[in-house]
């Protein structure tokens, strides 16, 4: 979790411009035994995550000097942030705009304006789904590793290895693997899909869904084929030679 391990609060950082919606945010956070720094400027946020070492990030898409996107984007792409939760709070209320920021890997999107409360419980529920293998949040069983073949998974030190080789997989790709493959041989609708890996009950960002399959089929090497479509309903994780 965040730089000082596992007994401290929850850190979040925020990176909003608005001094009076980053101060709203702040309050609530720590209302609610949480530790919450926030920036202004999306080009500081790698050197905030250095300093303060958040468990989540909330952004805001319309920044002042890169939009928020490009964080995500950015994030997503470094081994040393790729596993921090996501959650977007922008005005940008768009579909389209959502879609966007479920694609590069944000784990919520909320519209402002919100509720302070429900911003709350939103990043309670994001760090209880990220972090369920971690005694903070009082889980009765520890989430045991995979192995299928040449592929294994463990969910305690978020690693993915294949034929013995570490996969670079973003936090959202590793849970999607980890959950096909504790589900080898079982058809999963994108809506199941959406709802236990995302955490979302709406088929609207089903798209994500496809987004990401076609993300990790492209980093599973000889493997990418046991990712079946199963057409009309969604996908099945069943290794070629089972």
């Amino acid at each position: 979790m965040g730089g000082n391990g596992m007994e401290t609060k929850p850190k979040i950082l925020i990176v909003e411009d608005d001094e009076d919606i980053a101060r709203i945010q702040v309050f609530n956070l720590e209302a609610w035994d949480m530790e919450a720094k926030a920036i202004a400027y999306g080009g500081g946020v790698f050197h905030a995550i250095r300093q303060f070492g958040p468990d989540l990030v909330i952004i805001d898409i319309m920044l002042p000097d890169v939009e928020g996107f490009e964080i995500i984007r950015a994030l997503r792409s470094r081994e040393t942030t790729s596993h921090i939760p996501i959650i977007v709070i922008t005005a940008r209320d768009g579909e389209s705009d959502r879609l966007k920021g479920l694609e590069l890997g944000a784990d919520d999107y909320m519209v402002k304006p919100f509720s302070p409360k429900e911003m709350v419980l939103r990043v309670k529920a994001v760090l209880k789904r990220t972090y369920e293998a971690h005694s903070r949040f009082g889980t009765k069983a520890q989430p045991l590793s995979i192995k299928r073949g040449p592929l294994e998974v463990d969910p305690k030190t978020f690693t993915a290895m294949l034929d013995g080789e570490p996969m670079e997989l973003t936090r959202k790709e590793f849970d999607l693997l980890y959950y096909l493959l504790k589900n080898h041989g079982i058809v999963l609708t994108r809506e199941r899909l959406m709802e236990d890996v995302w955490g979302y009950t709406s088929s609207v960002y089903s798209r994500t869904v496809d987004t990401h399959i076609r993300r990790l089929r492209q980093k599973m090497g000889r493997c990418a084929s046991s990712i079946r479509t199963v057409r009309g309903l969604g996908y099945k994780f069943e290794l070629a030679s089972s």
